[in-house]
């Protein structure tokens, strides 16, 4: 039998219930009112109904707090009441009543996480931004569709199981929308009951209730089924979601799939969204929860009212990645303080915007994609993408240019009109072989632009072969083929993966590609070469003009050492995004190396296996790409050439 100890045992932090392994549970709860509060205990195999008391010994400001020995936390679920409320826990770590997708009991109740998980050994990676290739995945939607491959589909143990898919893939951290405890059921015809009052309703009331019903109700139809599939709604912010759970032990399930992505060198970031009703402490609280209890490695934050300095300067946070559309860095860091971890990093559309334009060829794009392509700040990474679980997937990108929201049931008025995507000359699905062919080269195009981009690239699940969600750029409620992730893939989601795969494996490969720090257009080693290089026509020179829809990059490896202790290899890489071919100047080497053509979106291989002989020689030195093209160029040694002195500057430089 359990006992309530003396206030000399209480603890009003953290809030919420923690059960140590001595036997103590401690109750903690912030209370509105504060007359006649306490705890509600269900005893689950009796049903019977226990109130604990708070009395003002358990008062600490508005929080009440007491402990509890030798509480069978198996046997037991609980609530807390004050007055005729009783209510949720707000800082609840696990959810009883909504372990269903879709299904809810009267009302839900608290339970108790078993103390002393055995992570042997496991903590966050701390993997530096320009290392890391992030992927970004709904847990349900992931493999929820039958042709996922996995036996637990839509469920934490199923993304578990899609690890070796994800590492042969390439990719380094996985981000989670919203896997906390939300309210599916919100966007539909029924209420997440967190709370409830005791007395019957009064007549007013009731006339309130009634007046609540759908119209699908007022006619006698049946409500129709709808699904908030996303989560972006005020939530439980300290429990996993137990719909996304396999197993009755969704916490278990949970740190299995952490400590598992860990193993595998996947770090895994959670989206968290903050509405307007969130406090500050209620926020520091949560992340801060989730790293101790649950080693996570990054969150991104979502909200209008973030405290951003109060999150970004918590010092339990310093080695965790927080991502937001941009934080204020003056307020953050001293001046010219460069932090020792670059764990803050900016997370917004510009990049994304910015490179559907030049794609499409917009005019006078040229300037800013060039610096977007370089942007690499030192006080905080990047995060570049063309696509997100929210607007069009890579494949629709290039299919359409009007959103096709009908199945969200808002009369397509729902999600974003802007796009700043292209069909390639028909909306939707298309047979003609000229469309298909010009759609494919785009999205190696997109991907060849992002993974050759300094900043950290991310993909959303699914683009790496080309899934479509048929036009809908808001499928928030699509719980169906529409929403999920469909792997049966054709011919075209074959020869997309297997380039994705070829250029995050690039990228890996040649440092240059990903630098520690913000390539500057100088040569600041005296090797003869600036680290970055922009070309044209002709060689140092490129066109910004607005009509200009082409340039050349190039990487000298000088400045990068690759693992092997060896300096990097130059790169040059030929962006034509005009409707007509065009001629790029190859810079000249060093002596003794001569340009190889690595890679070619226009061919069905991508990047080849082995690095063909550009054909340029002296003094021509130029290469032809195709319209809408990018091709890739790499340095190699020629055959009986002495390695040329001048570079040998890398290891002194860094």
């Amino acid at each position: 039998m359990y006992k309530i100890e003396s206030r000399q045992e209480n603890r009003p932090y953290p809030l919420g219930v923690t059960t140590t392994e001595f036997g103590y549970t401690y109750f903690s709860v912030v209370m509105k009112n504060g007359h006649d509060c306490g705890i509600v205990l269900y005893d689950k195999r009796t049903g019977k109904e226990t109130r604990i008391p708070f009395s003002e010994q358990n008062k600490y400001g508005s929080i009440y707090s007491i402990a509890v020995k030798d509480l069978d936390i198996n046997r037991y679920s609980y609530n807390f009441y004050d007055g005729d409320r009783v209510f949720t826990d707000p800082y609840v770590k696990l959810l009883h009543g909504h372990d269903k997708w879709g299904k809810c009991e009267e009302l839900l109740k608290g339970g108790f996480i078993r103390p002393g998980y055995d992570w042997q050994g496991d903590k966050p990676l701390k993997i530096p931004y320009e290392e890391s290739v992030l992927y970004c995945l709904n847990v349900r939607a992931f493999t929820k569709h039958k042709s996922s491959g996995v036996p637990h589909k839509g469920t934490f143990r199923g993304l578990t199981e899609k690890i070796p898919y994800l590492k042969e893939l390439g990719i380094t951290a996985v981000e989670l929308m919203p896997a906390y405890e939300f309210d599916e059921l919100e966007s539909g015809n029924k209420k997440w009951p967190s709370e409830k009052r005791l007395p019957p309703l009064t007549m007013e009331e009731a006339k309130s209730r009634l007046a609540e019903k759908t119209e699908e109700e007022a006619e006698g139809k049946p409500p129709k089924e709808k699904y908030n599939c996303w989560g972006y709604t005020e939530s439980f912010y300290f429990a996993p979601k137990s719909a996304f759970a396999a197993d009755h032990d969704t916490v278990k399930e949970f740190k299995d799939m952490v400590k598992e992505l860990h193993r595998s060198g996947i770090e895994v970031i959670m989206q968290f969204y903050f509405p307007h009703s969130v406090k500050m402490g209620m926020m520091l609280d949560a992340l801060g929860y989730w790293v101790l209890e649950y080693h996570i490695d990054g969150f991104h934050l979502k909200g209008d009212r973030i405290p951003l300095q109060g999150i970004a300067t918590e010092p339990l946070l310093t080695d965790t990645k927080l991502f937001y559309y941009d934080f204020p860095y003056g307020q953050i860091y001293e001046e010219n303080e460069i932090p020792g971890y670059r764990n803050l990093g900016n997370y917004n559309d510009d990049y994304m915007y910015t490179v559907r334009s030049f794609l499409k060829g917009d005019e006078g794009m040229v300037g800013k994609f060039l610096d977007l392509q370089r942007k690499n700040p030192s006080v905080c990474g990047t995060v570049n993408y063309l696509t997100n679980y929210y607007g069009f997937t890579l494949a629709d990108m290039v299919s359409y240019e009007k959103k096709h929201n009908e199945e969200n049931g808002e009369q397509n008025m729902d999600g974003s009109d802007y796009n700043l995507t292209w069909n390639c000359g028909a909306e939707g699905a298309s047979r003609k072989k000229y469309v298909t062919d010009l759609r494919k080269k785009q999205m190696k195009n997109g991907l060849s632009m992002l993974f050759l981009a300094q900043g950290t690239p991310l993909i959303y699940s699914g683009d790496e072969f080309g899934n479509t969600r048929y036009g809908n750029n808001n499928p928030y409620c699509q719980d169906n083929e529409t929403g999920w992730v469909k792997w049966n893939k054709n011919a075209l989601g074959k020869e997309i993966s297997s380039y994705v795969k070829k250029l995050i494996a690039l990228r890996k490969r040649h440092p240059i590609l990903h630098n520690v720090k913000e390539l500057k257009i100088l040569d600041y080693i005296g090797c003869g070469y600036p680290d970055l290089s922009y070309h044209g026509e002709e060689a140092w020179r490129v066109d910004f003009g607005r009509d200009s829809r082409f340039a050349g990059v190039m990487y000298c490896g000088c400045y990068a050492q690759k693992d092997n202790g060896e300096e990097d290899d130059f790169l040059y890489i030929a962006y034509n995004m005009y409707w007509l071919p065009h001629t790029f100047a190859l810079p000249k080497l060093p002596r003794g190396l001569k340009w190889c053509l690595l890679a070619d979106t226009g061919t069905s291989e991508g990047i080849m296996e082995e690095p063909e002989y550009a054909g340029t020689e002296e003094p021509k030195q130029q290469a032809k790409a195709e319209p809408r093209t990018v091709q890739i160029y790499i340095s190699k040694q020629e055959e009986g050439a002495k390695k040329d002195a001048r570079r040998n500057y890398v290891k002194s430089a860094f």
